[in-house]
């Protein structure tokens, strides 16, 4: 699994992609910061949808070259686990998909640092966090969700529930009014986002007195990415007869 000459495998990043402008310019903020840690590895940008380039627009240019996808996904889910492996195996012949890249311990990190961002959330345990994420219909992706924010609650030392904007519940303008109900000073939402699109939006209308900033290019998240795809790659690197 590597190029003549010993090259390692291309790194193809796959985001959800928006509508939104904005959110490939985070992508490529983001994939910047990995070529920067790991210089000489091949970094390629693709997009499940809505975006340019498509998954199978950058696979065009990675013909014939191995190849470990990396979803760029916080959750499993629908494109984490079927849509975006199943396309990069009939498109890539041999590639390998790594798994999403939360929930882990790195992200939460991210989201305590966006969260110190904002002014108006102390350390008092009179103000209330609340992990707020898009959603996911399936039983992976909502435990996932749990997991993250068991992971914040973790690196902040207080509780943090969750809640979702899209599919699935608790519904987050329902979590945050509860805290109020049960004597939150103040609430804070950590964005379970890479980007600001739509559901980051909606996160704003929630009535929290604070949304922090999606995790974005954050230093951590580059790490992430090559973390996972260095997974990835070390099964590859094994000798079939000694796995």
């Amino acid at each position: 699994m590597a190029e003549a000459g010993g090259a390692p495998p291309a790194l193809l990043a796959v985001a959800h992609g928006t509508r939104d402008p904005a959110g490939p310019a985070v992508v490529r903020a983001l994939l910047d910061r990995v070529r920067a840690m790991r210089p000489g590895l091949r970094v390629a940008e693709a997009y499940g949808e809505l975006s340019e380039p498509s998954l199978e627009e950058a696979a065009e240019g990675l013909r014939g070259v191995p190849v470990v996808v990396v979803p760029l996904l916080l959750a499993r889910g629908y494109h984490a686990l079927v849509d975006v492996p199943g396309r990069a195996g009939r498109l890539l012949p041999g590639a390998v998909t790594s798994r999403p890249l939360g929930p882990d311990a790195l992200l939460a990190g991210a989201l305590a640092a966006r969260l110190a961002e904002e002014d108006r959330i102390s350390p008092d345990r009179r103000d209330a966090v609340v992990l707020g994420a898009a959603g996911d219909a399936g039983p992976a992706g909502a435990a996932d969700v749990r997991a993250a924010a068991r992971l914040l609650a973790r690196q902040l030392g207080r509780p943090v529930p969750h809640g979702f904007v899209a599919a699935g519940g608790p519904l987050l303008d329902e979590v945050v009014a509860g805290l109020r109900r049960r004597g939150a000073r103040r609430t804070a939402v950590a964005s379970y986002l890479l980007e600001a699109d739509r559901f980051h939006d909606r996160m704003r209308a929630c009535g929290a007195d604070a949304v922090a900033a999606p995790l974005g290019a954050h230093g951590a998240a580059a790490r992430l990415v090559l973390r996972r795809y260095d997974e990835a790659v070390l099964p590859l690197a094994i000798p079939a007869a000694a796995r």
